[in-house]
């Protein structure tokens, strides 16, 4: 099967097209043009399915050279995993965050509705269309109270894949994943910035990892299991929309306190709010210290998914979730450190 993945080279396209792989398709890569060149996520798999994995340059922006390309390989699936994807920073870069998540959703949508075969298509959400929700735990038919520009451009995403889906037949089906995390995450998410410095630290690293508000939190699971849940929602009898979410939630306090715990510190809290520090109890080194400068604008702090929808449906269950997922990443963090 030829599948399109847009934003491969990002933590879920690597682990979608390596899982899509295993399975036998043959998988199409769009990537950005860029002074940067980063595929450290998916060299591994160029190396190991040459015939298979196939890199293509295009941009949403791009309209033309897109539609060229989705005509030319003629794909029978499409996962749209494109665009800026770090809540904190659309509050800085918020125009660019919304042309890339939103307008380039909606571009993309009008090409695959000109092609004379469209291909089924995934589009990512985000647990950040609900904002603050008016209940908990959030189901597929939550109103949408977005609290962030990244959750406005996400709820605009969900909201046109339903008016395709409806206006004009496509087959568009949307999945709303809530925070799901693993060694492949970015280095400029608070996930990765403390399993990341829990490593460093359990190897003599004198570095002190600093946080904003260690209150907040969030429903994470682990990024692998989620992108096999968004295979059975494309691959499912008919489109529709599905939460992928563990039903738990863990704040950033307990995700820090599971990094540290599984590598052999255990952490106790002393003071409040921005003099709060994390302490190693039995030695007594200051490994953690709250700063107010990365305290957000707005915070969610009720995102907590139901996901029994899917579960019933097609069969999907999360198996690992917060501070599950931490001590994960980090031993992962430490193998990483060992390899150099």
């Amino acid at each position: 099967m030829n599948v399109v993945i847009l934003g491969v080279t990002g933590q879920d396209g690597s682990y979608l097209a390596e899982l899509l792989l295993q399975r036998g398709d043959s998988i199409h890569g769009v990537v950005r043009k860029t002074s940067q060149f980063n595929r450290s996520r998916i060299e591994h798999l160029r190396a190991a399915y040459p015939g298979r994995f196939h890199l293509h340059y295009a941009d949403l922006s791009d309209r033309t050279n897109l539609r060229r390309l989705l005509i030319k390989i003629g794909p029978e699936r499409l996962y749209h995993l494109a665009g800026q994807s770090h809540v904190g920073l659309s509050f800085d870069i918020a125009e660019s965050t919304f042309d890339e998540v939103a307008v380039g959703t909606l571009s993309l949508l009008e090409i695959c509705r000109d092609l004379e075969n469209p291909p089924r298509i995934l589009l990512i959400g985000s647990s950040e269309v609900f904002g603050e929700p008016e209940e908990v735990p959030q189901t597929e038919r939550t109103p949408h109270r977005p609290s962030s520009p990244y959750g406005c451009a996400k709820s605009a995403t969900l909201f046109l894949g339903e008016v395709y889906r409806h206006s004009f037949g496509l087959f568009v089906s949307c999945a709303i994943p809530y925070n799901h995390e693993s060694i492949r995450r970015g280095m400029s998410f608070v996930t990765r910035k403390i399993t990341s410095t829990a490593a460093r630290i359990s190897s003599g690293s004198e570095e002190v990892l600093e946080l904003g508000n260690l209150d907040g939190a969030r429903d994470w699971g682990h990024a692998p299991e989620y992108v096999e849940g968004m295979t059975r929602i494309l691959e499912s009898g008919r489109p529709d929309s599905f939460i992928l979410a563990t039903g738990t939630t863990t704040s950033v306090r307990e995700f820090v306190s599971g990094a540290f715990a599984s590598l052999g510190m255990n952490l106790h809290f002393e003071g409040e709010g921005v003099s709060e520090v994390g302490i190693i109890s039995k030695t007594g080194k200051t490994v953690l210290r709250v700063n107010e400068k990365f305290f957000r604008p707005a915070d969610p702090t009720r995102l907590i998914g139901n996901p029994g929808k899917i579960k019933k449906t097609l069969g999907w269950e999360a198996d690992l979730a917060g501070g599950a997922v931490a001590a994960r990443m980090a031993e992962e963090e430490v193998r990483l450190l060992s390899e150099g």
